[in-house]
């Protein structure tokens, strides 16, 4: 997620959720069900991690590019 607020990234296939990252847990989340094949994500949550620091260090440079304006009705 891109925001100042959004707590979760997700990886998914088809439109369906494979894993996600729970930022406000500190740890990376399978969302398979239980009659698929296991599968490992290493490295996704340290991934995941880094790429929201860059999104809300990018959200911040737009949010003062642009000053802020308000959203439209």
């Amino acid at each position: 997620g891109c925001s100042d607020s959004d707590g979760v990234n997700m990886y998914g296939l088809d439109g369906e959720e494979l894993w996600y990252a729970d930022f406000n847990k500190g740890e990376g989340v399978v969302a398979l069900p239980p009659f698929v094949d296991p599968m490992s994500f290493p490295g996704f949550y340290e991934q995941a991690v880094g790429d929201q620091e860059i999104m809300k260090a990018n959200l911040a440079v737009s949010i003062k590019a642009y000053k802020n304006p308000p959203e439209a009705i």
